[in-house]
């Protein structure tokens, strides 16, 4: 099964369109998407991320795995508007929000993390004169990026763990030791950024 958001390798014009410019697209999308206030509109526009994907090669399965961490927020959200405002209306946020979501992971997908590193950096340069490192800006976005595959992989472990030693679904001996293990991580981060002269 494929990461969410992991970068897949491929020659699609996606792949090949520089990150700054599909970064502005994405700021641009998600500026724009206050507007989407009809059924139809929200329509519209998943089928161009859509097709998207589909210049980009990246499977329909995959784009969907992109929507799975969304089920239980989702189905809140759903409850809520169909009962305050109506059906249409939960069938719009649901609509923008996979929209977004879709198009978020449709960047990541066809570019490389240090392609976005780079181009924030170079986007944050401006804001240099009111005291903004970029350099440090994009350390920080990295070390963020990098740090989802981890604890994602560590929550894999401690279920594993704990299904091995028969407590179920114990939310307790899931969470307790997926934290013990997210501080460890972090605390020899900060260790390994410290040696290498990076103190704040």
């Amino acid at each position: 099964m494929t990461t969410i958001g992991l970068y897949l390798p491929g020659s699609s014009p996606l792949h090949r369109a520089r990150a700054g410019h599909k970064l502005l697209v994405l700021v641009v999308a998600g500026a724009a998407s206050v507007f989407l206030d009809e059924v139809w509109q929200v329509a519209v526009a998943l089928g161009i991320v859509l097709v998207g994907y589909g210049i980009a090669g990246i499977p329909l399965r995959t784009a969907l795995a992109q929507l799975r961490p969304l089920v239980w927020v989702a189905g809140f959200a759903a409850l809520f508007h169909v009962v305050m405002n109506g059906w249409e209306r939960a069938v719009v946020v649901l609509g923008v929000i996979a929209v977004l979501v879709l198009l978020a992971a449709l960047v990541t997908l066809t570019t490389r993390t240090t392609d976005l590193v780079d181009a924030l950096v170079v986007a944050c340069r401006p804001l240099r004169r009111f005291g903004v490192d970029p350099e440090r800006v994009g350390l920080m976005l990295a070390l963020g990026v990098r740090c989802v595959p981890v604890v994602v992989g560590l929550a894999e472990e401690v279920r594993d763990a704990q299904r091995a030693r028969g407590l179920g679904a114990s939310p307790r001996a899931f969470v307790v030791p997926l934290i013990v293990r997210s501080l460890r991580h972090a605390d020899a981060l900060g260790e390994a950024l410290v040696a290498r002269g990076v103190e704040d």
